[in-house]
């Protein structure tokens, strides 16, 4: 794939992979030391934060206002800093909180860039696998560094599809998404974070990811892998007073486009790919 003319990406993506470095080892320190957190809930009892989230998110935002001052960011702990560059980081500290604060693996540190409403860059670092996606726009997905390419013959009968869910969708709305997959002939799991989900998306690992209702900061990385994995994504609205809501998400390989937009009930015509 051939870079796009987007002048300042290549340093912003060079910088990126440092960062989640950086923020992933910070990150790990308080998994290791979990029981000493203090965790509070946000809306509800299962949506939850700690003092490792804050002080991730304040390490990658000093970061990136040190060496790009003119840039916005949005994180998931402190919300939307505008800037007037044209880039805008969107952040996720720590995807997967609820994992990370019982004990399991299944969290990461995630960082996406846009550009003219874009996912330009994505970079996503899995501590305890020691697993680092990264993608910049036409310039391909690797995973530690190995390419990744999405092979067609993979559909939702013969892999895995992930899902998400959480308290702004009804129960009756995800078990009528639960019954239409598994009616399509597919198979799913949820392993809590939806960022990590989609990253496995690009690798292969799953066939596609769905959630009715997620966020920018968990999904805009994803969707830049998946698609410089040679995947498609239905595009999450970035508009100034968008770009902090809530938005159905899906994404897949090839060989899940007619399925899983059907069940998500999306337009194909809508999506972005390679």
């Amino acid at each position: 794939m051939n870079s796009p003319s987007i002048a300042g990406l290549d340093e912003r993506f060079q910088l990126a992979q440092v960062v989640v470095q950086e923020a992933g080892k910070l990150a790990f320190h308080y998994f290791k030391e979990r029981d000493k957190l203090v965790i509070e809930t946000k809306r509800d009892p299962q949506d939850v934060v700690s003092i490792a989230d804050r002080e991730v998110e304040e390490l990658i935002r000093s970061r990136f206002a040190e060496a790009f001052s003119d840039d916005g960011v949005l994180g998931e702990e402190y919300g939307l800093q505008n800037g007037n560059s044209g880039f805008t980081w969107v952040v996720d500290p720590i995807d997967g909180t609820s994992p990370f604060v019982n004990g399991m693996p299944n969290w990461c540190v995630s960082i996406a860039l846009l550009h003219d409403g874009s996912p330009v860059l994505g970079v996503i670092y899995a501590p305890c696998f020691d697993e680092t996606y990264a993608a910049r726009a036409g310039g391909g997905a690797t995973l530690n560094g190995n390419p990744l390419s999405l092979s067609p013959d993979k559909t939702i009968r013969n892999a895995v599809t992930g899902i998400g869910a959480n308290s702004h969708v009804t129960p009756a709305f995800v078990a009528r998404m639960v019954e239409s997959l598994l009616e399509a002939g597919g198979n799913f799991i949820r392993n809590g974070s939806g960022a990590l989900m989609l990253a496995y998306v690009a690798a292969g690992r799953l066939v596609g990811y769905y959630e009715p209702y997620m966020h920018a900061w968990d999904c805009l990385a994803g969707y830049c892998l998946v698609k410089e994995a040679g995947g498609w994504y239905h595009p999450f609205p970035t508009g100034q007073e968008q770009l902090t809501r809530g938005a159905p998400v899906v994404a897949g390989g090839p060989g899940a486009l007619d399925d899983l937009t059907r069940i998500a009930g999306i337009d194909a015509a809508s999506l972005a790919h390679t």
